[in-house]
């Protein structure tokens, strides 16, 4: 019989690991919630044009897409992200704006998996639909920065930039280009072929040999329109106002096409990996247009659940939960006793465990010391006959007998003085 293993690029999350993340997820939708943000979940597929909207230059649509014909003979991809979706869905139902909405979950991209970075990869996010204002960019970078805050990290860093309106940016790519081209023979073999599809993307290189070529590169600042100047200027006040420190760094253009205006990036200054970046986002005034609707302003952000929790471990914040049980039920009388205490226990919303399979007292007791559990509860023959059970404090505590009918409050009364 075949031996069968996760694909390249994936695992399997197991406990406690798996509930650190929906713990994760749990602190994130309480942060944005409070900010007037409702959960969206969107479908894991789409059709391929949804997705190429994020720029034909990028790595994302031409390298990295899962995209395959259906049954129907419709040409779909797994989300490798997912604004485009959002942006397709607020084309589609016309929700009332501004359109605020969070989500969470999986996303697929096909390329070289290393530490905190999966072909299978987890995150969560935010998109605001219909508003145009340089304050509504520092509410949103200042919510990222408050989840991060939540976690316990403190070694994150803020880096912001903005690309201007689409003018700018296609003078300022033009510049770029033609500013790469005559440094051409000084740039990597990758940066070369990355400025044959998209110069801005040179910018983002990390390799030694193209550091002073983009170093002396011209900043984007210098082909701002007035407009776009005064709302950049007014993010930087907003941060500032809310006393967020950034940095501002006008190399930071983000990995897909469609941001315009404010950009921005969080890095983990406590991880020594070359991925330093935990999350990031940015104003794609735009997109909703190119998906069929209406010229629609938009601003979101992404957070990585992976590489985080690397930073959170970097840090030692944020552990995984014990998995300790509030009460264990250990009963040698055949176990219908067990069962029902442990659904009462479980319906007084303590976590409650028990054997099962007819153990003996002495096997039994010693999976109640492996639950960590506060209390055991123990009903034997002769406890039974009397209608009671042995309560015993799993700290060494002195035990008592209660009738079964008092077990469940006295045992609520016991793990709430632990905790």
């Amino acid at each position: 019989m075949p031996s069968f293993q996760t694909t390249p690029g994936t695992r399997d999350i197991l406990p406690p690991v798996a509930s650190r993340w929906r713990a994760f997820v749990d602190v994130f939708a309480v942060v944005v919630e409070r900010a007037g943000y409702e959960q969206i979940v969107l479908p894991m597929f789409e059709d391929l044009g949804v997705f190429q909207r994020l720029g034909d230059a990028t790595d994302v649509v031409t390298k990295e897409m899962y995209d395959f014909v259906d049954k129907g003979g419709r040409h779909v991809a797994l989300r490798p992200e997912q604004t485009a979706g959002v942006c397709r869905a607020f084309v589609q139902h016309h929700p009332n704006v501004p359109w605020k909405v969070w989500y969470a979950g999986p996303n697929f991209r096909y390329e070289k998996a290393q530490q905190g970075r999966y072909r299978q990869f987890d995150q969560v996010g935010i998109e605001v639909l219909g508003v145009d204002d340089p304050l509504l960019d520092v509410e949103v970078i200042s919510l990222a920065h408050g989840f991060y805050r939540d976690l316990g990290l403190r070694n994150v860093e803020l880096h912001v930039n903005s690309l201007g309106d689409t003018g700018d940016r296609a003078r300022y790519a033009a510049a770029l280009a033609a500013y790469l081209r005559s440094h051409e023979v000084e740039l990597s073999e990758e940066s070369r072929a990355t400025l044959a599809r998209n110069p801005l993307r040179v910018l983002d290189s990390k390799r030694a040999e193209d550091r002073e070529v983009v170093a002396q590169a011209p900043s984007i600042a210098e082909f701002f329109s007035p407009a776009a100047g005064a709302h950049f200027a007014a993010v930087q006040e907003g941060l500032a106002l809310l006393g967020i420190d950034f940095v501002v760094n006008d190399r930071l253009v983000r990995g897909l096409d469609y941001y315009r205006s404010t950009t921005f990036e969080f890095v983990s200054t406590a991880l020594d990996a070359a991925q330093t970046a935990v999350g990031g986002g940015g104003r794609y005034d735009g997109l909703v247009e190119d998906l069929g609707g209406e010229p629609t302003p938009g601003i979101g952000f992404a957070i990585g659940v992976d590489r985080t929790l690397l930073a959170c471990d970097a840090e030692s914040v944020f552990p995984a939960l014990d998995g300790a049980a509030d009460v264990f039920v250990v009963d040698t009388t055949g176990g219908r006793t067990a069962l029902r205490l442990s659904a009462q226990l479980r319906g007084a919303g303590l976590r409650a465990e028990r054997a099962y399979g007819a153990k003996s007292m002495k096997s039994q007791m010693k999976t109640a010391n492996k639950s960590r559990a506060v209390v055991a509860v123990i009903i034997g023959d002769d406890e039974l006959a009397r209608g009671v059970a042995t309560v015993r404090p799993m700290n060494g505590g002195e035990q008592s007998e209660y009738p079964l009918e008092a077990v469940v409050a006295t045992v609520v009364d016991i793990v709430k003085k632990a905790k």
